[in-house]
């Protein structure tokens, strides 16, 4: 009975993801006039797997696992999305994580669909050899739904390069010798030493901090001296508040899963990154800090509010709480659709998470064609090319939101469901 209970608790945050990606969607198909059947196409996924598979433990002892990969659209291109390992995962989550995959690789100009996946698990309790024993046979589930010109998974959240290195070699031992160096593009995210990109693993930090610069430069503001509060600080949380810190702005507040601490003064980015490493990555009683109530976190003072964890962080609860001029979407599909009318009528501009975010995508492009291309890239080079990339995809949005009087999201997705829209326009639905 408990357990029951438990998964009801869990599981109303998921629909509302779906229900969240929906809506968005919706009111974008609308200011696009979208054609009604591609609408119909858009608003369902293409494929959704579900798969139970066997691993043996330390133990001894066998567990079964869930696993999910839901391909959503490849109206552009090969589906692209991560996987993720938490123990909040299911159906209806992946749908929505992928339809936002398609969204964001369609505005930023990419030649992919969009996909999402991962396993119902929670990895801090398997240890290293178990944990790659979980990848490697839920890779060889995958089978040939997964491909690296088909269906190219990534790095999210509870996965690194180190879980994307076991899948592409469970993948490529799949093949036969002479094709199986064809296939490491098969994921993007992996260790530098195995056909990784330098710089990856900073990508969709980089992007959030730039997306904020390029806002930031748009509105005349100097980031020199404001303050910002960080929702999660994992990859992409640390690395947005590691450029920040270094353009002059202040952290003053951070959350993770563990809890919440402030320091008006400021906290050390670098220091409390080093600090984490020490204290089973957690943020808790990092030096002249204060704990604070986790609900308290989005009402802290400050100039920038970065969520960068999980979806549905800001609701129409603690909308009304947040202080900052500006909400930077590190996560995926951190604002639900009525939190954000609140933030917009308050006057808090919202970056959207499909642009804010997309530097993590943009890098893993890059990595495939340098795969791809048998290429190596520098990381000045990449950095450079990532800006640049960026930045053309910022003002595109930018344009559309002043010349329309919308806000920045509907101006996203305008941009986003109108090359799709035009694809299937050009090649038709067949039969």
């Amino acid at each position: 009975m408990t357990l029951v209970k438990e998964l009801k608790v869990k599981k109303q945050p998921k629909q509302g993801m779906l229900d969240n990606v929906l809506k968005q969607f919706n009111t974008a198909a609308d200011l696009v006039n979208l054609n009604p059947n591609i609408k119909k196409i858009l608003e369902v996924t293409n494929n959704e797997l579900i798969i139970h598979f066997p691993v043996r433990m330390d133990n001894g002892n066998v567990e079964i696992f869930k696993g999910y990969r839901v391909q959503h659209n490849n109206a552009l291109g090969p589906y692209k999305g991560g996987l993720r390992y938490h123990p909040t995962i299911d159906i209806d989550s992946v749908k929505a994580l992928a339809m936002w995959m398609t969204w964001k690789t369609s505005l930023a100009g990419l030649p992919y669909g969009g996909a999402k996946g991962g396993i119902q698990m929670d990895p801090s309790k398997y240890s290293t050899s178990e944990l790659e024993r979980i990848t490697r046979r839920f890779t060889y589930a995958l089978g040939e739904n997964i491909g690296p010109e088909h269906d190219i998974p990534a790095p999210d959240v509870n996965t690194n390069a180190q879980t994307m290195a076991w899948i592409a070699d469970t993948y490529m031992s799949t093949k036969a010798p002479s094709e199986r160096s064809k296939n490491q593009h098969v994921v993007t995210g992996k260790p530098i030493g195995s056909g990784g990109l330098e710089g990856r693993d900073r990508a969709t930090g980089y992007g959030v901090y730039l997306t904020i610069k390029f806002w930031a430069k748009n509105k005349k503001i100097d980031l020199k001296n404001k303050t910002f509060i960080v929702q999660g600080f994992g990859n992409v949380g640390y690395w947005a508040a590691h450029f920040l810190e270094l353009e002059g702005a202040k952290m003053i507040g951070i959350q993770d899963a563990f809890g919440s601490i402030v320091n008006k003064n400021g906290l050390p980015v670098e220091l409390l990154f080093e600090y984490t490493k020490t204290n089973k990555g957690s943020i808790i009683d990092y030096p002249n800090s204060s704990a604070i109530l986790k609900e308290d976190f989005f009402s802290l003072d400050c100039d920038i509010c970065i969520p960068a964890a999980l979806g549905n962080q800001i609701t129409e609860e603690n909308a009304h709480q947040i202080k900052a001029f500006l909400v930077a979407e590190g996560a995926n599909g951190p604002t639900t659709v009525e939190a954000e009318k609140i933030l917009l009528e308050r006057g808090i501009e919202v970056i959207p998470d499909i642009l804010c975010n997309s530097g993590g995508v943009i890098g893993s492009y890059f990595e495939w064609l340098q795969n791809r291309n048998g290429e190596l890239w520098e990381l000045d080079e990449i950095l450079v090319k990532l800006e640049k990339k960026l930045n053309e995809v910022f003002k595109k949005v930018l344009q559309a939101s002043e010349s329309k009087g919308i806000d920045l999201r509907s101006s996203a997705y305008f941009i986003a469901i109108e090359r799709i829209e035009k694809a299937y326009i050009q090649r038709g639905i067949f039969p």
